[in-house]
């Protein structure tokens, strides 16, 4: 993949994350059964896309399986930490909230790969922090949009640490292969608390699940990955900023 392709191909994915928000809203369910919906549905599209590109390569070292499993986690813990955002707080809250994750990857990514961070990466954050404070300019526990926001940064973060996990493990691993190995983990973490819990499930719900794990994380999830392999996290980082303001406009 060149440069050229890796940015358009993280700018599409940062438009298709910015949907996640709204199916997420329009889904009456709870965030723990949305979260094993978009990955049930996620690995059905990666193993059908796993099929029909015949996707091969070399099988991942256990260095980078044990990275896989862990980036599973992270990436469930993100999920489930922005649609209670979402639930609480609103798409528009849980967006700006995930907004941080751009703050985030810029200070770790310095701190973890000893790379220097420039002064307008600084300011960057400091914007960030300042966009924050401006969204919630009382801080009330008691308050839904803060407790909203709260939820969404820490979606923010575990996005940050997931982004430089798959930075450091995903080299000379298939993209399709390991969306696939990550979404399996948060499907198999998840399944012995959701499964009975199924033929509840609104039938309206599973037309939202079934665009969530597509769009919103079969293809948006390989898109990143596959960037990342050209493109530093703290650019990646940058372009999904974007994503708040898609999530909005929808």
């Amino acid at each position: 993949m060149t440069y050229r392709n890796a940015l358009l191909a993280i700018h599409f994915g940062a438009l298709m994350f910015g949907l996640s928000g709204v199916f997420g809203k329009l889904a009456e369910s709870p965030p723990l059964l949305i979260t094993f919906g978009r990955a049930l549905f996620a690995v059905i599209a990666l193993l059908l896309a796993a099929q029909f590109l015949r996707v091969g390569g070399d099988r991942p070292s256990w260095r980078q399986r044990v990275g896989l499993l862990l980036g599973g986690v992270l990436l469930g813990g993100h999920w489930l930490t922005f649609f209670m955002a979402v639930k609480v707080g609103g798409v528009g809250i849980a967006t700006l909230g995930f907004a941080s994750f751009p703050a985030f990857t810029v200070l770790l990514e310095g701190l973890l790969f000893r790379e220097r961070t420039r002064p307008i990466e600084f300011a960057m954050v400091g914007l960030v922090c300042a966009g924050l404070l401006l969204v919630t300019p009382h801080f009330d526990l008691a308050n839904e949009s803060t407790v909203g926001l709260l939820y969404g940064i820490l979606s923010g973060l575990t996005f940050a640490l997931l982004s430089l996990l798959n930075r450091a493990v995903t080299r000379g691993v298939d993209p399709v292969q390991a969306a696939l190995w990550q979404n399996g983990t948060i499907l198999l973490c998840l399944m012995p608390f959701t499964w009975s819990a199924l033929p509840a499930v609104p039938a309206l719900d599973w037309l939202w699940l079934t665009l969530l794990g597509v769009f919103c994380t079969g293809l948006a999830h390989s898109l990143f990955v596959a960037s990342l392999k050209v493109l530093k996290a703290r650019t990646t980082a940058v372009i999904f900023a974007l994503e708040p303001v898609y999530g909005i406009a929808f």
